[in-house]
């Protein structure tokens, strides 16, 4: 049977995730991989969830294992709340205010099918999460792309074509700005705080709606904390994005999309077409374990060890790095990773193949834009090797990146 004739326009624009792909070469022995933006597992509290995980099933098995509503189990959001109310000093909200999705990865996706149509704008950052670009694309909508700087999005360019677009008739197709506000995935930087109130001036002379994204902002290793942009408005305009991924267990599948009530009734209905309910074991027992402990406390030690890794990793890029002219990297304060520049000429993809052959693995960054690609780019994450492999790792780079200039007979300047 020919299939291609049954299939729908929106799955032939799918494309497979190309991180995925990449990945599965990281399992081949002696492999060092600074590709995956996954936890470090021993982080995990595997002992606690499972006494609670255990408590759960035994005492509450007849709501953690039936079905549950849409929204969200309302002892989760109840201790969601509690926890914004504590870290955040977000006061403003109840529990019609939030909904439990599988993972962030899903509230993407509700997010592009409540907001976006294919005569629709958005604004997204360049390079943008691949996660947001994988979602948003299956509504096909009209891009613009911001060009990111050491302190977040540039929002000249963005008022620029803001402004453009009110002069075209077409600002109310316009729907939002997406921005990981707090350890940009894939670029590590950090939204100032003079760019996240500029940023909410544009949407309320503009009219539109900001998509925060940010689960990384639990893991900052230094610097001072930032409100986020929900908090500065207040939630007026502005949804925010959350996960227990990284802060947890990825393998729970729970994110939070908090937000305007109007807009939450929305979201639910799109999400009764896609699962009618997120797990609700998962959920209970995540909303025991907030119960029970302090959720940010719990991972100080993560945090640390986290920090001395990315200081580990800054130290060995100097090293290995540092002395060639017209490459640089993102110092992060946070997160799981920085963004590396090499000089022009450089294809990171194209070099991907070396780079395997030194047995060393990284994204190369033309996977994160929606448009034309910076192919001289790539994300390296340092949460999950050993500090020996961080040192290691690095001095590989360093080989792959001299023996592609050699091949591609590209200078490689020295400082």
């Amino acid at each position: 049977m020919n299939f291609e004739s049954k299939f729908s326009v929106t799955v032939n624009r799918i494309k497979s995730n190309i991180i995925r792909e990449l990945l599965k070469t990281a399992t081949a022995e002696g492999i060092i991989s600074f590709g995956g933006g996954i936890p470090d597992p021993e982080t995990f509290p595997i002992k606690k969830l499972s006494e609670i995980s255990n408590e759960v099933i035994m005492n509450e098995y007849k709501i953690a294992l039936q079905y549950g509503s849409t929204e969200g189990d309302p002892e989760l959001r109840k201790q969601y709340i509690r926890l914004l109310e504590k870290y955040e000093d977000i006061t403003c909200l109840d529990e019609e205010n939030l909904m439990i999705t599988t993972g962030s990865q899903q509230a993407l996706f509700i997010i592009g099918t409540v907001f976006l149509d294919e005569d629709s704008y958005c604004a997204v950052s360049k390079p943008i999460y691949l996660g947001a670009g994988s979602a948003f694309n299956q509504r096909n909508p009209n891009y613009i792309s911001i060009p990111l700087e050491k302190d977040g999005m540039n929002l000249d360019i963005l008022e620029k074509e803001l402004k453009k677009l009110d002069e075209e008739g077409k600002i109310d197709k316009f729907k939002f700005v997406y921005t990981v506000s707090n350890f940009h995935n894939p670029a590590g930087i950090t939204l100032t705080l003079e760019k996240r109130k500029r940023l909410i001036e544009l949407a309320e002379k503009y009219d539109f709606i900001i998509i925060e994204d940010d689960p990384y902002g639990a893991l900052r290793f230094e610097g001072e904390k930032m409100p986020s942009i929900f908090k500065l408005n207040k939630g007026e305009r502005v949804i925010l994005l959350n996960t227990f991924s990284k802060v947890l267990s990825p393998g729970l599948r729970i994110g939070v999309i908090v937000g305007n009530k109007e807009l939450i009734k929305k979201m639910v209905l799109a999400k009764q077409g896609m699962d009618l309910c997120s797990s609700t074991l998962t959920q209970r027992i995540t909303a025991r374990f907030m119960e029970k402990y302090d959720l940010f406390e719990e991972i100080q030690p993560t945090i640390k060890l986290y920090k001395e890794k990315k200081d580990k990793f800054m130290e060995s890029l100097e090293k290995y790095l540092g002395d060639l002219e017209e490459v640089d990297w993102v110092r992060p304060e946070g997160g799981l990773f920085s963004w590396i520049t090499l000089p022009e000429g450089f294809d990171t993809m194209e070099m991907f193949e070396i780079a395997k052959e030194k047995k060393i693995i990284y994204i190369p960054g033309e996977t994160f834009y929606v448009d034309e690609p910076e192919r001289n780019t790539m994300r390296v994450s340092f949460c999950l090797p050993s500090f020996e492999d961080l040192e290691e790792g690095s001095k590989r780079l360093r080989a792959t990146i001299e023996e592609y200039a050699k091949k591609k007979g590209l200078p490689l300047k020295i400082k």
